[in-house]
């Protein structure tokens, strides 16, 4: 629907009949149309896509342009078949780029390396099989395509009604960014900022050394902003960014408690940290053994950016033990 004069948004369906979904939208300009992420490569995502262009009165071939903020699938699996369809010109930040063949195409390496990262924070042999290959069944949700436009932090973006800004915003992704309107004010944030979820931070073969740190770093420069609305990829659009930002903060603030409070008890890997700690806040009694063997490995991975974050802040240190990394409060 068209939720404020100019931008329509769409909720596209994840696959697999999860009762997910991820919001992308369509800017309206004098100049072409611009389209902000898209979706998975299911059936599923390209019907919801063609009907809601239809109830809006749109035509693929308006979209000029396809801006992707990340490069997980389900921001950009459908990017590919979307291109042809609109023939349209796909733009995204330089750093995605450079991981899209490692990622979707020549993979093995990365799950070597994701394999060597699980085991040395202490994950078990009996485990690593499973959550080394957990995300393997979201490549045939992709079709991997690289872009017309490389993107750079401070470029600009128009479509003749409206001129978005580029700002790289790193953490979730390291190649993530968001589009700002200065003059009407508006973020469209992919998953950098989101109303009723903490966005997911995790330490990856792909990530910078210190994603939690790139982060939060992120989240003050877009907090600093004038904003009147807040576009995100998943759940509604929003208008107080300033007071979902301040609540982002108390929890990362809330989970480096619980890590510390862990390790009370003397030297733990980042597997038995993110054993120990509760994972699901709505829910009691929720730990990463009642998750999924993704969410198993992503509660792993963002035990292992908060101990690096703690570690740079000196307030954990981390001691090679056979070849297995273990922590250890500095208090």
């Amino acid at each position: 629907m068209e939720i404020v004069a100019g931008v329509h948004q769409m909720k596209l369906p994840f696959p697999r009949g999860m009762p997910e979904h991820t919001n992308v939208y369509i800017i309206e300009g004098s100049k072409g149309n611009i389209l902000i992420d898209a979706g998975w490569d299911s059936s599923e995502s390209l019907w919801a896509f063609r009907e809601r262009l239809a109830e809006e009165r749109l035509k693929f071939q308006d979209i000029n342009w396809i801006v992707i903020t990340h490069i997980h699938p389900d921001h950009y699996g459908l990017a590919g078949k979307l291109k042809e369809l609109c023939r349209a010109e796909v733009a995204m930040h330089r750093v995605g780029v450079e991981l899209i063949n490692s990622r979707y195409k020549y993979f093995d390496e990365l799950l070597k390396e994701i394999e060597e990262e699980l085991s040395k924070n202490g994950v078990p042999q009996s485990e690593l099989s499973e959550l080394k290959e957990a995300s393997l069944w979201m490549k045939q949700f992709v079709w991997p395509v690289l872009p017309d436009v490389r993107l750079e932090d401070g470029d600009r973006l128009s479509n003749g009604s409206f001129e978005f800004e580029v700002l790289q915003t790193p953490g979730h992704s390291p190649g993530h960014i968001c589009l700002y309107e200065p003059r009407k004010k508006w973020l469209f944030c992919g998953d950098h900022v989101l109303f009723e979820a903490i966005p997911h931070v995790g330490f990856h073969p792909q990530s910078a050394d210190n994603p939690l740190r790139d982060y939060i770093n992120s989240l003050k420069t877009v907090e600093a902003l004038k904003i009147n609305f807040v576009f995100p990829g998943h759940g509604p659009v929003f208008n107080s960014l300033k007071l979902r930002a301040a609540g982002i903060f108390r929890h990362h603030e809330q989970r480096e408690r619980a890590i510390i409070k862990t390790m009370s008890s003397g030297l733990k890997t980042a597997y038995q940290i993110a054993t120990e700690i509760p994972w699901k806040l709505e829910a009691d009694n929720v730990t990463s053994k009642d998750l999924t063997p993704w969410d198993r490995r992503l509660a792993i991975l963002e035990t292992i950016a908060y101990l690096r974050l703690l570690a740079f802040e000196d307030k954990v240190g981390k001691v090679e033990q056979n070849g297995i990394s273990v922590y250890l409060t500095k208090d």
